[in-house]
């Protein structure tokens, strides 16, 4: 591997490499296991990664929800926790902050994001209507089918793309959005379901010129525009970054300025807002907030906790503050990218621009060979974890799971595979690694073969099925 060995980011831009902006107060121990108890790890949890002990995990590329290191004020403010069932003061922190940096009126704590799609999801949408939006996520859009809804993918067509360079290819295709009105009508549309970023296109950030734009169709046939915020800091940051008019304002003016386009927002608060455990919804009408106010009770928990103990409302609220620092958001982001960069330096295929959160394989690219129905992207993850220990993830046919109509799989343009980036954990020593190890299966893909799947669970089936190789 001594022909691939990493430069640093300054070396490769011919510029001055930057530093995180944190030190490091405490530290977990982690360890690689053995290549053949890799392998038989792997073979134990069906070569779904999902199901690997996280003992066995060297570096833990699945997911950053919940991953996130705390800082010291957070760790300090869970020794703030009012454990009152009702009325905790850490809820009117948490509050105080959801209004500040996000601008909403009401807000309604979930134990974490998919609580809150849950809600919004029953409290708004009516059996048979549609919601249009920005590429699917899993989660989301099955809570919109358990509603009763339908969803439509109107993004733009560059995101279904993993080479083209659109710096927005989270961008809502308003064309499309208003032939999907004329086709079904306004009334049949439940409301316009906004991600930003969008995971599932590569990280994929929609710019303020579109969701105005999206405002202004929006108003003119009264349908309302609810947004998923979890990582609406990341995708500010790509506006503060490359979009006219915005390179010297701050990341929370950016942030606020963008939902205040929208009706309300539901969050993952175990991604930008830097906990482990989380989430709510905030909307501007209060009748909805009423709604949904008691609604909660029944599936979360009282409206002033909904899931949560007060002291991880406490973190939480504190989290927001430090989501929106310019410095960390920054570092963030350029991290992901110093991965991204040094894989498409070796001509690694990957989705381009870099995304905010995670660098995503174009499991395509790394075996042509290998049918979509057998799974390249679940392979590829398998292959990754048995060479160096780093868990990804898949994001393809797998992910995109089955038609409920016609029972067949949904075959996504997208096969890609998510190595995505913990927030504040770990070091660019351990990008490198990473890097390494992609190139290591990329350098070996033309004696992979694809998978079956040998056990499939009825919903996201991601998360628990069971492959064998072929």
């Amino acid at each position: 591997m001594s022909e691939h060995k990493p430069k640093t980011m300054g070396q490769q831009l011919g510029r001055r490499s930057w530093a995180e902006p944190w030190k490091i107060k405490m530290v977990e121990p982690i360890r690689m296991i053995s290549r053949s108890e890799r392998e038989k790890a792997i073979q134990e949890a069906g070569y779904n990664t999902f199901l690997l002990r996280s003992e066995d995990v060297y570096i833990d590329l699945l997911t950053d929800s919940g991953t996130s290191a705390m800082s010291d004020r957070q760790w300090a403010g869970l020794m703030l926790g009012d454990e009152a069932y009702a009325g905790s003061r850490n809820f009117y922190h948490l509050e105080e902050m959801v209004q500040r940096y996000y601008g909403y009126k009401y807000l309604v704590p979930t134990h974490q994001g998919r609580g809150a799609e849950h809600l919004i999801s029953q409290s708004v949408i009516k059996q048979g209507q549609y919601i249009p939006g920005n590429m699917y996520f899993t989660t989301t859009r099955l809570h919109q089918e358990i509603a009763g809804g339908t969803f439509v993918d109107v993004i733009i067509d560059e995101a279904h793309d993993p080479y083209n360079e659109h710096p927005f290819k989270g961008n809502i295709d308003l064309a499309k959005l208003e032939a999907l009105i004329d086709r079904v009508g306004a009334e049949n549309i439940a409301f316009v379901s906004l991600a930003g970023t969008v995971n599932m296109a590569g990280g994929q950030p929609v710019s303020m010129a579109n969701v105005k734009a999206l405002r202004a169709l929006c108003d003119r046939y009264g349908i309302k525009i609810y947004l998923d915020a979890t990582r609406m800091a990341e995708n500010s940051f790509f506006i503060q970054e490359r979009e006219e008019g915005y390179a010297d304002k701050p990341i929370a003016e950016i942030l606020k300025e963008f939902c205040g386009y929208t009706d309300g927002a539901w969050m993952s608060a175990k991604k930008d807002n830097l906990v482990n455990i989380g989430g709510w919804v905030a909307v501007n009408d209060e009748k909805l907030f009423d709604k949904l106010r008691n609604m909660v009770v029944i599936y979360e928990g009282l409206h002033t906790y909904g899931g949560m103990a007060g002291r991880d409302m406490e973190a939480l609220a504190i989290g927001i503050s430090e989501m929106v620092e310019d410095d960390h958001i920054a570092s963030r982001v350029n991290q992901v990218r110093y991965l991204g960069d040094l894989l498409m330096a070796w001509n690694i295929p990957v989705v381009r621009p870099i995304g905010g959160h995670a660098v995503f394989l174009d499991a395509r690219g790394f075996y042509p060979h290998i049918p979509q129905d057998q799974f390249p992207a679940q392979m590829l993850a398998a292959q990754l974890y048995v060479d160096s220990g780093v868990r990804a993830m898949e994001r393809g046919i797998v992910s995109a799971g089955r038609d409920p109509q016609t029972g067949d799989h949904r075959y996504p343009k997208l096969e890609l595979v998510r190595l995505t980036i913990s927030r504040r954990v770990y070091t660019q020593a351990h990008m490198d690694v990473t890097a390494e190890s992609v190139m290591a299966v990329y350098d070996s893909r033309q004696q992979t073969r694809g998978l079956r799947m040998v056990y499939e669970p009825e919903y996201l089936r991601f998360f628990q099925a069971r492959f064998e190789p072929l």
